[in-house]
C-alpha cells in the first residue's frame, strides 16, 4: 500500500527498475543513469523521512504491512506456546498470549494482535480488546509473578473495543483492573509500543517498569479520529488532532513519558522487516536487562514513582 508521501519516491524507484530491465534484458547500458537515479531516490526517501507531520507517523503506525506482535513472537522467541481464555467468559484473538522463551529465558509474552489484510483484521477486531482480552493478559501476567517470569508486552490498538456487548461485559472495569494489577505486579514488566498506541486499550498493558516505542509508532490518550470528533464534533478533522495530541515517539520522549525510541529502518519498519526485527530485539534485551534480578520492593517502587512523575513539570 503506497502512502500518499511516498507516491514521488516509487514513481523515481519504478523508473530505477525498468532501466534496470532495460539494462539486465535488452542489453542497452543504463548503468550510469541508474547509479545517479538511486543517490537521488536514496536522498529523497531520508529528506521525506526525517520531516514526516505527525498525521504521517499516524499512517506509518497503521500500515497493514507493518510487523505486528504475532511477527515479533515468531521472529525473536522460541518455544512459544499460546494460551486462551480469561476463565470467565471466553477468549479474545485481539489479543495474543502465553509463554515462551526469549535468549534462552522463560518469559511471558502478549500482545494486542492486528492482522495484514481485510479477512484477518476481521478475525482478529483490528487488535481492539474486547474484556476478556484484558482479562486473559492479566490472567497470564499473574501466572508469570507466580512463576517469576518476565513480562513483554507489545501494544499495537486503536483502542479498546467500544461496542455494546464489551460494555455489557465491564470493559471500563476490565481495563481499571489491569492497571491496578500491572502497578503491583511482582516481577519485571517491559512494553513496546510498535504501531498505535490507543486509549485505555493501550494503556492495559502499558505499566511498564520500561515502556519503550518505535520510531513512527504513536502512543496517545485517543486515536486522531476520535479526539477530533471529541473536541470539535468533527471527525475529518483528525489531521488537526494529530497536530495537538503530541502522540509521536520523539514529542513523549521529551514529555518523559516514553524511556527509549527503538530506530525503525529507513521508510519505516515495514519496509525492512529484518532489520526492525534486529532493532526491536537489541532494544528489548538491553531493557531487560535493566530491570531483571532488581529485587521486588524496588521493581515496584520504580514501575510507582515512573507513573506518579508523569505530567510533572517545573
Amino acid at each position: 500500500m503506497a502512502l500518499d508521501f511516498e507516491k514521488p519516491l516509487l514513481e523515481l524507484e519504478a523508473k530505477i527498475n525498468e532501466l534496470k530491465h532495460f539494462t539486465n534484458e535488452k542489453g542497452i547500458d543504463f548503468t550510469d543513469e541508474i547509479v545517479l537515479l538511486e543517490k537521488k531516490a536514496r536522498e529523497m526517501k531520508e529528506n521525506i523521512y526525517s520531516q514526516l507531520t505527525p498525521w504521517q507517523k499516524v499512517q506509518i503506525a497503521r500500515h497493514p504491512a507493518r510487523p505486528n506482535t504475532l511477527d515479533y513472537i515468531k521472529a525473536l522467541f522460541t518455544d512459544f506456546y499460546e494460551m486462551h481464555g480469561d476463565r470467565f467468559y471466553g477468549d479474545d484473538p485481539a489479543i495474543i498470549g502465553g509463554i515462551a522463551r526469549y535468549k534462552g529465558m522463560p518469559v511471558t509474552v502478549m500482545g494486542h494482535l492486528k492482522g495484514h489484510d481485510t479477512k484477518e483484521n476481521v478475525t482478529r477486531n483490528f487488535g481492539m480488546a474486547h474484556p476478556e482480552g484484558f482479562r486473559k493478559s492479566l490472567r497470564l501476567m499473574k501466572q508469570a509473578e507466580k512463576f517469576k517470569r518476565p513480562v513483554i508486552c507489545f501494544i499495537d490498538t486503536a483502542g479498546a473495543y467500544c461496542g455494546m456487548g464489551a460494555e455489557e461485559r465491564g470493559q471500563g472495569e476490565a481495563i481499571a483492573r489491569n492497571l491496578m494489577g500491572m502497578s503491583a505486579l511482582k516481577t519485571p514488566v517491559v512494553s513496546i509500543v510498535i504501531g498505535e498506541g490507543g486509549s485505555g486499550g493501550a494503556l492495559a498493558l502499558g505499566v511498564a517498569n520500561r515502556i519503550l516505542i518505535q520510531e513512527h509508532a504513536i502512543f496517545s490518550v485517543s486515536s486522531p479520529e476520535s479526539a477530533a470528533s471529541i473536541l470539535w464534533k468533527d471527525g475529518t478533522r483528525a489531521r488537526e488532532a494529530a497536530e495537538v495530541l503530541k502522540l509521536t515517539a520523539q514529542d513523549l520522549k521529551g514529555f518523559g513519558i516514553i524511556d527509549e525510541i527503538v530506530p525503525e529502518p529507513l521508510g519505516g519498519a515495514h519496509s525492512d522487516l529484518a532489520k526492525a526485527y534486529k532493532l526491536v530485539d537489541e532494544a528489548l534485551e538491553r531493557n531487560l536487562q535493566q530491570v531483571l534480578g532488581s529485587p521486588v520492593d524496588e521493581l515496584l517502587e520504580a514501575r510507582y514513582k515512573k507513573f506518579r512523575n508523569l505530567g510533572q513539570f517545573g
